[in-house]
């Protein structure tokens, strides 16, 4: 007879967030320097767009190759492996402002990231009990969030003239390392690998599956061209910085609201709502050149937490349709599905991006909401709501990182360990 499993000391779960939060605040720094950066050396905005096509070619690698890696060597040698990762793709960066380099470093920095998301979670998930699980997920994305926003707001201290952007963000992500390399953690089974069931997910929850096929698009839409925008509008450094930290804020003013008004109603009537902000979003966002920066401010933070809004209620409304015994199939097709759609809507923005200009995302994430939006409208006239007692509880979570804490294999009543 196993031992039955117990729960982890909260000190000891800290550790992994900890580390997590200091690659976000890497991760925040590199996503402001690189496109104020090739601004200021003034390549085209289609350069740095590429940059986030070459993101989430990287983030899906890391979807289909974290598992093996862990189920070879472990947890802990896996996220050390991916930290050093990032140091490489960054220390490239800092060779020189080579735009074929910088997409190298990309991919990488896209894998590795994707990777310790994978590890990260299914670490939690299996360290913590069902009685706290929920609020140490919501308390790991929220660090995240927040250390992002954080990271890019450092852009304000950091000249462009020098490297002094990738060696911040070095030095964050090898302070990473070091939490989860002294942690007392158990190490936890592996996760299972990615099986992609693209039918039997949309079996199960088609507006599920159609809102994180767009979701990790617009996300990136939004998240990654806002500050390429902004540089090509004339803004400086400083103020860029400061829209890339105040962003964030949006999923704490938009999501959570639409997220509790999701527990009491057909998550579906809050999809279309938040597919509408997206669509006003970019909407008055196109209009608004010369604008104060604190409008300009206000409007992504407003379209960024309502793009987080559809990925939080998407995810729970494809768990509320979805038996027990299929969440592993449907957390592995759902992150797939982010990661293809944040490999394909940022390269369609940046091809129109030589024709339309910096705005082209703007007008592609408006074209993209408004399909789902009229999707999910179909939906609701032709398929009835989930029942109230099959909808589990609104769990905040970000598109800017992939959701993957189902990946880890849950015990079983038989054998509970």
């Amino acid at each position: 007879m196993s031992e039955k499993k117990t729960s982890s000391p909260p000190l000891a779960v800290a550790s992994i967030i900890l580390s997590m939060g200091l690659m976000a605040a890497g991760n925040g720094v590199m996503f402001a320097y690189i496109p104020v950066k090739l601004a200021f050396e003034g390549f085209d905005p289609w350069v740095a767009g590429a940059m986030l096509t070459s993101l989430g070619a990287g983030g899906l690698a890391g979807c289909l190759l974290t598992g093996p890696l862990v189920r070879r060597v472990g947890h802990a040698r896996v996220f050390a492996t991916l930290a050093a990762t990032v140091n490489l793709s960054v220390l490239i960066v800092a060779l020189g402002t080579e735009p074929l380099l910088w997409i190298l470093s990309r991919i990488l920095y896209g894998f590795a990231m994707s990777g310790l998301f994978i590890v990260s979670q299914s670490w939690l998930n299996d360290a913590c009990g069902n009685e706290w699980r929920g609020k140490v997920i919501a308390i790991f994305y929220m660090t995240y969030v927040i250390a992002l926003g954080a990271g890019s707001f450092l852009l304000k201290f950091i000249s462009l003239e020098s490297m002094q952007g990738p060696l911040l963000s070095i030095f964050f992500a090898t302070l990473a390392i070091l939490p989860v390399g002294l942690t007392r953690l158990r190490t936890p089974p592996p996760p299972e690998s990615v099986s992609v069931a693209i039918h039997s997910v949309w079996e199960i929850s088609p507006v599920g599956l159609a809102g994180l096929l767009v979701v990790g698009g617009l996300t990136m839409l939004v998240s990654g061209f806002a500050p390429i925008y902004a540089a090509t509008a004339g803004y400086a450094k400083d103020d860029i910085a400061l829209l890339m930290f105040l962003m964030q804020f949006g999923m704490i003013a938009i999501q959570y609201p639409l997220g509790a008004i999701s527990d009491r109603t057909d998550r579906r009537y809050v999809l279309i709502a938040a597919s509408a902000i997206v669509i006003a979003g970019a909407a008055i966002a196109t209009r608004m050149d010369g604008t104060s920066l604190l409008w300009l401010i206000l409007v992504f933070a407003i379209w960024s937490g309502a793009t987080e809004s559809i990925y939080a209620v998407a995810n729970a409304h494809a768990n509320d349709r979805a038996d027990p015994q299929y969440y592993v199939s449907l957390s592995s097709t759902l992150l797939v599905a982010w990661s293809l759609s944040g490999i394909v809507l940022p390269g369609l923005a940046t091809v129109l991006t030589q024709v339309t200009g910096p705005k082209a995302f703007m007008y592609v994430a408006m074209t993209v909401a408004a399909l789902y939006g009229a999707f999910v409208i179909y939906r609701v006239r032709h398929s009835e709501a989930a029942p109230e007692e099959d909808q589990e509880p609104y769990q905040p979570i970000t598109a800017q990182a992939p959701y993957t804490a189902e990946m880890a294999p849950q015990p079983s009543e038989e054998n509970p360990s």
